[in-house]
């Protein structure tokens, strides 16, 4: 019972760790953006007090998951399954009303732009300013992006269904004011990219969840469920959550990295003020897909262990909430 018990707490352990550590590397990653701090590979070049700090961070990054385990050892692995997963439900939720309400808003103020309709409403300053990226960014954007993340916690559903059917629309008005009415701008095909990413990078996690990826049961589908478990738990650490990792790792590695740069930048399509500024978002749904998809993996690495193990299944009538 005691050597069950260990390894319990030794998975869980692991677990927690990996996500407390990526946790750790975006913190680092945002102070190395802003503040100028070391990457936790460089804190030894030149140990000061910075360096002290992020390898106490990472210390902490460490210890606190672990501490947390043996504190709930009377937890499960399915529980911390359940909460992973309801986690990143939420954050998915909340980056799904962030990409609506950029996209509509966005997109209005680049056919107003377009169209030159932004003197009749703005004075000066404000038509000089919503041509530019920054000020987008800075005051349109991250405003709705946290509204996003407001009514995400109060709703209960993904709206995938509701995204796609957007992007058909947007589609559909782009063929009829192409070839009725002969008109057609850059940010209507920007637009439409633009959520037709997030419709791909953001369900991702939720489809590893329903087990709705495609997968080759050459040989699996004939397993025994164990082998079935075993399987699952190894390929989420070493072949899916490595990935996110390394996608992670190399996309925010520092001000210069493939993720980093454009959002620092706000960086905007070939097409300047006649497209939408929404390019350097598009490059942070790598990251969020990373992340979404790493916790899952793990929640995922959870379950399989706990089936492994035969732990009882947990009912929750609101599990795909």
């Amino acid at each position: 019972m005691i050597k069950n018990n260990s390894y319990l707490l030794f998975f869980r352990s692991f677990g927690w760790v990996i996500l407390s550590l990526i946790l750790c590397f975006l913190i680092n990653n945002i102070l190395v953006i802003g503040l100028d701090f070391p990457t936790f590979y460089n804190i030894f070049n030149n140990f000061d007090i910075n360096s002290f700090l992020v390898l106490l961070l990472y210390i902490i990054g460490i210890f606190t998951p672990i501490s947390f385990v043996l504190l709930s050892s009377s937890s499960s692995l399915r529980i911390d399954a359940k909460n992973l997963h309801h986690f990143n439900v939420y954050l998915i939720r909340a980056f799904f009303w962030t990409i609506i309400f950029t996209g509509l808003i966005d997109f209005i103020i680049a056919f107003m732009r377009v169209e030159k309709l932004l003197p009749f409403l703005f004075d000066d300053y404000l038509t000089r300013a919503l041509g530019r990226s920054i000020f987008v960014g800075l005051y349109v954007h991250i405003p709705l992006i946290i509204l996003g993340f407001v009514i995400a916690f109060f709703t209960r559903t993904l709206g995938f269904t509701w995204l796609a059917l957007l992007i058909v629309v947007g589609e559909l008005l782009i063929v009829i004011s192409r070839f009725i009415f002969s008109y057609e701008q850059s940010f209507m095909g920007d637009l439409v990219r633009y959520w037709y990413a997030a419709l791909f990078l953001y369900a991702s996690a939720y489809t590893l969840y329903e087990d709705g990826h495609v997968r080759v049961d050459v040989f699996y589908a004939s397993m025994k469920n164990k082998t079935k478990s075993f399987i699952n738990a190894f390929g989420s650490v070493f072949l899916g959550a490595s990935t996110c990792i390394a996608i992670i790792f190399f996309g925010l590695d520092g001000k210069r990295s493939i993720i980093n740069s454009p959002i620092l930048n706000f960086e905007v399509t070939q097409t300047g003020t006649v497209g939408m500024f929404i390019k350097y978002q598009m490059a942070g749904f790598l990251a969020i897909f990373a992340i979404t998809m790493l916790i899952q993996f793990i929640s995922y690495y959870f379950k399989s262990i706990a089936d492994y193990r035969n732990e009882p299944i947990i009912s929750d009538n609101n599990e795909n909430n």
